[in-house]
């Protein structure tokens, strides 16, 4: 009679326990063992609680291949989430470990390898490879592709998230969590105009951060429009200008102004100082109509001048992309509210561009086709699986409620963004056939975009930090794999984490345009900026949504750190030690370097990262 040490680890989050019954069979080489009920005396399987049992076999097994653990209903369904079973073998041989790390939903049978990360190359028993298929049949049959909208990435064939295997859904407290901080949006719902820029901060009152709050001091600086093209929620946008682009007539005199005396544009341009930001992919964009008011979009050019002495500032923006009597070029020197109202226009393409562009497509909808393919064709015993694992998780949630909460045709969007309705599915389609597998490589997007120079460019700084680390965690980690990794972590990280505070302030980015770009710079008044600046509605609707999106997720696990344990080897366990010692090493760095800043850029703090897209 042969006896094994079974150790059986549950759930940890709210509802993981089970009264159902649990069967295990220890599956060997030369045989199985009995199919044992797992129960102790008193309560077996509660939330968080690792049981210990002892299950016999007749005859030795050999080498242990497979466990096998079973529910079946007692009385009433109660789904058990496990995470691991260990086996310590008779004789005190090496305890092993089968990672688990599912629901368990129904009557179910599953059956769990060791550990040991493995390629198919390195299996040859052939129940083993058999498992391999079995378990990749099954999850091609759950995770299925789909097209949400043409010419857009492919996603996981959900038409809710209620449509999502429990595997796959938030937990508990994450589900109560996000829906509770959700009905912060549907407080207003009128649509009268703001009277002046300071009624704004009427909605000041309950939500608030320090960045948010220095906005509404300094946002018609133009140092602080510079540093938002930088450090902001879309510091991917800013591109070094070797030389003007014929739509955009700028010439020297007109920027002379903003030059020290013994400079001028051509120098400039030539010292690689001259900056463009170009929203060409705004042009013909369809624009909402909210409440029966149109809504305005335009595609703006700004020329950025990184000064000795100011930083990097706007010398001149044309807000169409082809020049003309109707399309002046706004210049810092013109009436301040002509200058402010231009500088605004720059900005509400900056939301759109940032929320759907940088943000919901580049990290969320790219990373979303990872999750599918590595679901459907990689078992959970698989390396590059355990790798990548962890910063998968929810995003196929979070991504099934934006498109049905946030960009569906009668989603927060379409009620309060310029660009919602068919205006964001074009511009999301124009983005993905211009999207390259070298952009989303931080150290090249940077070197093609020309601005490996721009000083106190912070997310560049600390983006290449993290990179190196993630890209140096195994000699033989593929460039693809650091860039599910880094775009999952750090990317979505620069884009979403940040948004409440460059958002809050609605008039430094709004989210709408409620009437078209000013055309005469002498015509502007503060009555005409505050009838197109967003509404009463409009701005609650802003605020609260990128405060939701924006916030630390209360059960966020930051970069480098594994509540799942997949892997088992030393070797790998060796690798994540030295990944989490060089992720404290960049923490140290950032918060040294932001000590004493006004104004501290910590949205790439490894701390403040989390493991993968979740909100």
């Amino acid at each position: 009679m042969e006896v094994y040490t079974v150790t059986v680890a549950t759930g940890t989050s709210e509802y993981s326990g089970t009264n159902n019954y649990i069967f295990v069979t220890l599956v060997g080489e030369k045989g199985e063992s009995e199919r044992t009920l797992l129960d102790n005396p008193g309560l077996d399987f509660c939330r968080g609680a690792v049981d210990q049992y002892k299950v016999t076999s007749h005859s030795p097994l050999g080498s242990l291949i497979l466990v096998r653990l079973e529910k079946q209903r007692y009385w009433v369904e109660d789904n058990w989430f496990c995470r691991y079973v260990t086996v310590e073998p008779p004789g005190g041989d090496k305890v092993l470990t089968f990672p688990c790390y599912q629901w368990f939903v129904g009557d179910v049978k599953v059956e769990m390898r060791e550990g040991t990360a493995k390629t198919l190359k390195d299996d040859s028993v052939l129940q083993l490879l058999m498992h391999r298929k079995t378990e990749l049949q099954e999850r091609q049959r759950t995770y299925r592709w789909t097209t949400w909208a043409p010419d857009i990435p492919r996603c996981i064939d959900a038409k809710t998230e209620a449509d999502l295997p429990q595997d796959a859904r938030f937990e508990n407290e994450k589900r109560s969590d996000f829906e509770y901080s959700l009905q912060y949006k549907l407080a207003i719902r009128f649509g009268k105009s703001w009277n002046d820029l300071d009624d704004f901060k009427r909605i000041f009152w309950k939500l608030k951060s320090p960045i948010a709050e220095y906005c509404m001091e300094h946002w018609k600086e133009d140092w602080l429009f510079g540093y938002q093209c930088l450090n902001g929620s879309n510091p991917r946008m800013i591109q070094r200008c070797k030389k003007l682009p014929e739509k955009f007539p700028v010439i020297p005199d007109m920027v002379q102004r903003s030059m020290p005396p013994r400079t001028n544009l051509e120098k400039e341009l030539k010292a690689g100082n001259i900056y463009l930001l170009d929203y060409a992919i705004m042009d013909g964009i369809p624009t909402n109509t909210i409440k029966g008011k149109p809504q305005y979009i335009a595609a703006p050019l700004c020329l950025l001048y990184q000064h000795p002495d100011e930083g990097l500032i706007p010398i001149a923006i044309q807000l169409e992309q082809s020049p003309g009597q109707d399309s002046p070029i706004f210049l810092p020197k013109d009436p301040p509210l002509a200058w402010l109202l231009a500088k605004m226009w720059v900005r509400h393409s900056e939301f759109q561009v940032f929320q759907l562009l940088s943000h919901l497509l580049r990290t969320h909808l790219v990373v979303e086709v990872i999750c599918v393919a590595t679901l459907r064709q990689l078992p959970a015993v698989h390396p590059v699986y355990k790798l990548l694992a962890p910063h998968l998780r929810y995003t196929l949630e979070i991504n099934c409620r934006g498109r049905t909460q946030l960009i569906s045709p009668n989603g927060i969007f379409k009620r309060v963004v310029s660009t919602g309705g068919d205006g964001l599915l074009i511009l999301a389609q124009r983005e993905y056939k211009m999207l390259t597998y070298r952009s989303l490589q931080p150290h090249l997007d940077f070197a093609d975009r020309g601005v490996s120079q721009l000083p106190k460019y912070f997310y560049k700084e600390h983006s290449l930090m993290l990179w190196e680390a993630i890209h140096r965690t195994c000699f033989e980690l593929s460039t693809l794999l650091a860039v599910t990794i880094f775009t999952s972590t750090a990317q979505h990280a620069a884009t979403n984490n940040g948004q409440f505070d460059w958002c809050a302030w609605v008039p430094n980015t709004p989210c709408t345009m409620r009437q078209p770009p000013p055309t005469d710079k002498e015509a502007v008044t503060m009555d005409m900026i505050m009838a197109t600046l967003p509404d009463v509605s409009q701005s609650c609707v802003q605020m609260a949504i990128t405060w939701h999106l924006g916030r630390a997720q209360p059960d966020a696990i930051p970069l480098g750190q594994y509540t799942e344990e997949h892997f088992s080897e030393g070797q790998a366990l060796e690798l994540i030690d030295k990944f989490r010692t060089e992720l404290k090493e960049i923490e140290s760095h950032i918060l040294s370097q932001n000590e004493g800043l006004e104004l501290q850029y910590l949205y790439l703090l490894p701390s403040r990262i989390e493991n993968s897209i979740t909100i």
